[in-house]
């Protein structure tokens, strides 16, 4: 039987993943375009942050792909399980992808802060990079407490 409240999620994390395809795209175009008309230098640090960012939204799918898993195992009533445990570690190591993909694409933001002379720029990447490293250690928080919980359930099962 699926659950009210998993399809709400299940519909949030679709509606997640739609923009973030649509500004993949757009933003794709957007640069290419920006960068046919600015210097060489520009148009080199432009594809070297659109680069960090394609690459980044195949481990941003990943996880989007492992949050479904996990809702459908709760679906299933079978929430406190390893399959649960892998799934919250997977989100981890996608995260920390993630964001270690834009720590190696902050040089670029750094020379396009120079070039512009717009240091909000360097924040902009910082957030990128910060956003996701919540995101992990948040996940590795709930894997914990999940693998804590599972211990405890298998210890009270064997216990009565």
């Amino acid at each position: 039987m699926v659950k009210r409240e998993t399809i709400f999620l299940k519909m949030a994390v679709v509606f997640i993943g739609i923009p973030i395809l649509a500004l993949c795209v757009l933003i794709l175009t957007w640069i290419i375009r920006d960068a046919a008309t600015s210097s060489t230098r520009m148009a080199t640090v432009l594809y070297g942050i659109l680069a960090v960012m394609v690459v980044s939204a195949i481990p941003f799918f990943m996880a989007l792909y492992q949050a479904i898993k996990l809702l459908n195992l709760i679906d299933l009533n079978n929430a406190f399980s390893d399959l649960s445990v892998i799934a919250l570690k997977n989100i981890k190591h996608y995260a920390a992808a993630i964001s270690g993909l834009y720590v190696l694409n902050m040089p670029f933001f750094f020379i396009v802060g120079e070039i512009d002379d717009a240091p909000g720029v360097i924040l902009v990447g910082m957030v990128f990079v910060f956003a996701p490293l919540v995101i992990s250690v948040f996940a590795a928080m709930l894997q914990k407490l999940l693998q804590n919980a599972i211990e405890i359930k298998q210890d009270n099962d064997l216990t009565i």
